[in-house]
């Protein structure tokens, strides 16, 4: 009950610090206003594209078919192919169990990307825990060999490489140094005997909130990889650039720009172009499908990576705007939607050739919150505004 109170208090809020309708630019006074604020050399040049998240027609263009550097705007494709490829509703599985062989140990993953080192992290999260597993596996080792950790070998498959360094690591402190071996899912079914411990994942779609809301680039390229598997591809980079070009391709949006190292946006040879994004955003919106991940997007001055933005730089644009932030040096970018009276615009802001230096970084969000604040207005129903006011 108290967050239904909290909502509300905070949509009246916004509703009664949002800029006035008459404040806000029409759409055919966008353009020169926005060339203006866009010319300022924080942003040095950036790239932008705005574009009626109804009809579809660009409002606003400015370099919006120049390659620009994502940064973590990538992740967007990211969340999308997750969407796509993978049952939301699933967990990922890890158990571990006796071997049929003596003195062995079969760990059977299914590429669980989130892991946690913290039990207690883990417990609140409802994650899978490592030290819970960690610690229940010494123990079996121990009753089944008579006290002792020597001379064990361990089976293991669908396991990444970090969480079998952290494994070894966990273990290495408490005095076991067990064999590691990677082999093959049907592997270790055939050699699993006695069950000794599991754990599991959140839900696919928790897992994908996450991601998104705090811009988590592990597990950005986890996802996109899994979700390349699950689409037939190679499961690494190149498969991640080819379910991504495909994902553009499915709508009919040019993909002969876009360059893909990565699935997090820390590469800075990654490229894409304000055009592209945009009209990628604009399908992802239209179709039910993919709600989850306009859901998962921060909210301006409210949640993960954009809690703290637009509260002093643009205040009428609190609650307003659903985004993916970017920052790498010398690159801030924006893009998502944002509210504005009777519409929602899809929008882009790629600038990456700013300064260098956090301050430099800093001015330019400032600059880009303001551009929003120009258009930004609460999308209030008809019937509520034909209400009249109380005398």
């Amino acid at each position: 009950m108290r967050s239904h109170k909290f909502v509300f208090v905070l949509a009246l809020a916004t509703v009664l610090t949002a800029a006035p309708a008459s404040a806000v630019l029409s759409p055919a006074s966008i353009p020169a206003a926005f060339e203006e604020l866009l010319s300022k050399p924080s942003l040095s040049n950036p790239a932008m594209v705005l574009i009626d998240g109804t009809s579809g027609e660009v409002v606003y263009e400015k370099n919006s078919f120049s390659q620009r550097k994502p940064a973590s705007v990538m992740k967007v494709f990211a969340g999308a192919v997750a969407i796509k490829y993978l049952d939301m509703q699933s967990r990922f599985t890890t158990n571990i169990s006796l071997g049929v062989n003596e003195k062995t140990l079969v760990i059977q993953g299914s590429n669980d990307p989130w892991i946690s080192l913290s039990h207690s992290v883990a417990k609140k999260m409802d994650r899978a825990s490592l030290p819970y597993l960690a610690f229940n596996t010494l123990s079996a080792v121990k009753k089944s060999n008579n006290g002792s950790l020597k001379g064990i070998t361990i089976l293991y498959s669908k396991l990444y490489s970090q969480d079998v360094s952290n494994l070894k690591a966990f273990w290495a402190k408490r005095g076991f140094k067990p064999v590691m071996k990677a082999v093959s899912s049907d592997e270790t079914l055939l050699n699993a005997n006695e069950f000794i411990v599991g754990d599991q994942s959140p839900e696919v779609y928790k897992i994908l909130d996450y991601m998104m809301l705090w811009s988590e680039n592990n597990l950005a390229e986890r996802l996109a990889r899994l979700a390349s598997r699950a689409a037939g591809n190679s499961f690494n980079d190149k498969g991640v650039a080819e379910e991504f070009e495909a994902l553009l391709v499915e709508y009919g949006i040019d993909s002969s720009k876009l360059v893909t190292k990565d699935a997090s946006g820390l590469s800075k040879e990654n490229r894409v172009t304000a055009t592209m994004m945009g009209q990628l955003l604009y399908q992802l919106r239209k179709d039910p499908k993919y709600t989850p991940l306009y859901n998962s997007l921060p909210i301006g001055g409210i949640s993960g990576t954009l809690r703290s933005r637009f509260l002093t730089t643009a205040p009428n644009a609190v609650g307003l705007v659903r985004a993916k932030t970017g920052t790498l040096n010398g690159t801030v970018t924006l893009a998502g939607y944002v509210e504005s009276t009777d519409r929602e615009y899809v929008f882009v802001t790629l600038a990456d050739d700013i300064s260098r230096g956090n301050a430099a970084s800093d001015k330019a969000r400032a600059a880009i919150d303001r551009i929003l604040g120009r258009i930004a207005a609460p999308n209030i129903p008809a019937e509520i505004s034909a209400v009249p006011a109380t005398p």
